[in-house]
């Protein structure tokens, strides 16, 4: 079971959310719709209306995106920043939907924090029969040497890894698991990436004698990193991965 302390922590930082999140790339998502068009497709945790307004740019595969969120203060964010679109209130435990009622079901960093055998019976049943289901995530490359270090600063425990292992199956409702793999990257100040940082589950729900902990381990990483002292901006590079598969 997730936290759901943590899990509905990031309502408080909902503006900051949505500034400094990075975006998914456009192959990734055609990749995730599997050859889709005019497709109905919901968008489960939605946040701030990231992955939504990214579906909703797409011309061809997509005609409705459904953004469901569970949290006020996400959703009240994700209207303001995304018109023609109103997030539902529901979870991936209770979806809001009728059985049957959306071509493809997308999650975009959020099925880490599903009760994944609910969610997967709820995916199951809001999906007609063929229609695809696909978690998004974007993860920083730790490859590279500092970025593994910002995210041991940060307490930021996911990675490509983690993904592709702990989540390789959607359960007997779904076809086999494909998994698809984006390069992407983001150009930010560092004190954007800090604000970035601040959007975080782990920062949010900490103390503050650890915030200011990670503030300033953050701040010496800025200023003695060989690859970021003096610079005013940096390429924070992510790998974007799409787990895929088919309702039976």
């Amino acid at each position: 079971m997730t936290d759901p302390t943590a899990a509905l922590s990031f309502g408080a930082a909902a503006a900051e959310y949505d500034r400094f999140r990075p975006r998914y790339p456009e192959a990734a998502l055609r990749w995730a719709l599997d050859g889709l068009h005019d497709a109905r497709v919901v968008d489960l945790g939605a946040g701030t209306g990231i992955l939504t307004r990214g579906l909703l740019a797409l011309t061809g595969p997509v005609a409705q995106v459904v953004p469901v969120e569970p949290d006020p203060g996400m959703r009240a964010q994700l209207a303001a920043a995304t018109p023609g679109a109103t997030a539902l209130a529901g979870s991936a435990e209770a979806v809001p939907l009728p059985d049957g009622s959306a071509d493809a079901v997308l999650a975009g960093q959020a099925y880490h924090w599903f009760d994944r055998e609910r969610a997967h019976a709820e995916v199951a049943r809001v999906l007609r029969p063929g229609g695809t289901f696909a978690p998004v995530w974007n993860i920083r490359d730790e490859r590279v040497g500092w970025v593994a270090e910002l995210s041991r600063i940060a307490h930021l425990g996911d990675n490509a890894g983690d993904v592709t292992q702990r989540y390789a199956d959607f359960g007997g409702a779904f076809t086999a698991v494909e998994v698809g793999e984006f390069p992407h990257a983001t150009t930010l100040t560092p004190d954007e990436v800090v604000g970035m940082l601040h959007t975080r589950s782990f920062w949010l729900t900490a103390d503050t004698d650890e915030r200011r902990r990670v503030d300033a381990e953050l701040a010496e990483l800025f200023a003695g990193h060989p690859d970021l002292a003096g610079r005013d901006a940096v390429e924070l590079p992510y790998r974007t991965m799409v787990l895929r598969a088919r309702r039976r």
